[in-house]
């Protein structure tokens, strides 16, 4: 069919872009958690990779949220703003919970010295991962789009 966007090609998209950004975010922000002093070769690769699986998973689940609830059958070309508003936002309380659960809870990781902290809900909360949960998703959305309006725009007449 002609002149409809390519949800699967925006969907490799965004998920290849999300496993990219998140694989380089995880090992860029490493030396911002205590494991980054302490931790072997082995457990530091463990947590990476763990880590990007995790983001893939919550970022999966955030934007299939976030098109349940306000998506178009025309995704991406239609609806990618409030979709990706909400992806970003369920990315961000995912993140805080985790954050939460595990630093303050399970005391499972710590932050070192250098992480840069802000106060959420009574708790100090990394902003590498809360800012994480903004840049990714952002680039990510923007590869989905370019990628379902691709084939869209080519059957529209429209410049891509």
């Amino acid at each position: 069919m002609t002149g409809v966007p390519n949800w699967l090609a925006a969907l490799r998209a965004y998920l290849l872009t999300v496993v990219a950004g998140d694989l380089v975010w995880e090992a860029a922000h490493l030396p911002l958690y205590t494991l980054w002093r302490t931790g072997t070769t082995g457990e530091k690769l463990f947590a990476v990779v763990h880590c990007t699986l995790g983001d893939l998973l919550i970022a999966l689940a955030s934007l299939t949220l976030g098109l349940v609830l306000v998506g178009h059958r025309d995704w991406p070309v239609r609806r990618l703003g409030a979709v990706g508003a909400l992806t970003m936002a369920f990315g961000l309380g995912y993140t805080t919970f985790s954050e939460w659960l595990n630093i303050v809870v399970r005391e499972s990781w710590a932050y070192s010295d250098l992480m840069p902290v802000v106060p959420v809900l009574g708790f100090d909360v990394g902003v590498s991962p809360l800012l994480q949960w903004l840049v990714v998703p952002a680039l990510a959305l923007h590869s989905a789009h370019r990628a379902g309006a691709a084939r869209w725009a080519t059957t529209q007449g429209v410049a891509g």
